[in-house]
């Protein structure tokens, strides 16, 4: 038996819910998840991190002390999953951080894309190496940055037989393009929001950090007039590459497009509706258009527990539709093992973007190390 080939990843995406960190072995020809563990945000942090939302590019220099602390509960993370499993830090290659995203601006003059956790004092207080700041050599390289999942998607989901899409379902919806044939390119883009506005509508309506199951949504009546406002957004009519955030699917954004309907008094059960609504039909919208030749959608990330999510998913398509978990990987740890998979491609200094996905010039190594002394 091969001897493992042990990493961690940590994902923090942008619903800023909590920290996944799986444990992974790379010593087979498919990753293993040997043991995965969320943990949670304090909710001091959690709230500071939504605050930095708004802080002008220009004084980003001000979360040095908030990028320190965070990089104390990333390792309080890397303890968590590292319990119970007999293994010690001595015995784990590299932690793949991806880090809190801040701001993710790929097509400004100057582009850049912030993920704050200190990666050097992380690696000091784990006493393990430690690889982060994975989008900016893909942006140096001409590229969006994001998403980045896609290059682990054609490693573990990818099928001569079936061609497939993966959806991954987090505060932003991007899809992953895997044809069966393997002289097609593998492409993949952020097709819209995914959980990010559902959850910030319904925080301000009932303080709840987001829609258990849906209910909130199921409980309403979707406005086509809202939903077609929204659909004709100028960002769903881009082309690919294209990634996107919280910076542009925000409440403001939602508020400007109720403005310009000639009845703006819309219950908030509806409009949460409409939300859930414009997440699925965004995703099938552009499956439809760009992934045609599609046999089987598979979903994971936060959204797959979303059921009315899932049930309206299902409604606009006649394909199947599943989560990872089919696939044998558990949909709420795909992104953090995307993420040990980006360390471990890092180590072994071999490129871990795909330029069909972020519209690179060229493949690169992604990712910056920190020794951990």
């Amino acid at each position: 038996m091969p001897q493992a080939e042990l990493y961690i990843g940590l994902m923090s995406g942008t619903s800023m819910d909590g920290i996944d960190a799986v444990l992974v072995d790379f010593s087979a020809t498919k990753p293993e998840l040997v043991n995965s563990h969320s943990h949670d945000w304090p909710a001091d942090v959690q709230q500071a991190l939504i605050s930095a939302r708004d802080i002008p590019d220009e004084e980003l220099d001000s979360l040095s002390t908030l990028d320190s602390q965070l990089a104390e509960i990333f390792a309080d993370a890397c303890f968590g999953v590292l319990k119970n499993t007999g293994y010690q830090a001595h015995d784990i290659i590299a932690v793949g951080s991806h880090g809190q995203t801040i701001r993710h601006r790929p097509d400004i003059k100057n582009p850049f894309s912030l993920q704050i956790g200190n990666a050097g004092k992380l690696a000091r207080l784990t006493a393990i190496d430690v690889i982060s700041d994975f989008r900016t050599a893909d942006i140096k390289a001409g590229g969006q940055g994001a998403p980045l999942a896609p290059a682990f998607h054609q490693a573990v989901f990818r099928d001569d037989k079936t061609s497939r899409v993966i959806v991954n379902i987090g505060g932003i919806a991007n899809l992953t393009i895997l044809p069966k044939d393997k002289n097609t390119a593998v492409t993949g883009f952020d097709c819209g929001p995914g959980n990010t506005l559902m959850d910030a509508w319904i925080s301000r309506q009932k303080q709840q950090p987001y829609d258990r199951e849906g209910a909130f949504a199921a409980s309403g009546k979707t406005s086509g007039a809202l939903l077609a406002s929204l659909m004709m957004d100028d960002y769903f009519q881009l082309a690919p590459p294209k990634s996107t955030g919280f910076e542009y699917f925000n409440l403001e954004w939602l508020q400007q497009h109720i403005d310009k309907l000639s009845d703006k008094k819309i219950p908030g059960a509806d409009i949460q509706s409409t939300l859930c609504d414009l997440t699925a039909t965004s995703i099938i919208r552009d499956i439809n258009k760009y992934a045609s030749a599609t046999d089987e959608i598979y979903i994971c990330g936060g959204g797959v527990h979303n059921k009315t999510l899932m049930q309206r998913l299902q409604t606009l398509t006649r394909l199947p539709i599943s989560s990872t978990e089919a696939l044998g990987v558990h949909p709420d740890w795909v992104e953090a093992m995307a993420f040990a998979w980006l360390a471990y491609q890092n180590r072994h200094q071999r490129a871990g973007n795909l330029p069909s996905v972020t519209g690179a010039s060229d493949t690169v190594v992604l990712g910056k190390y920190s020794a951990k002394s």
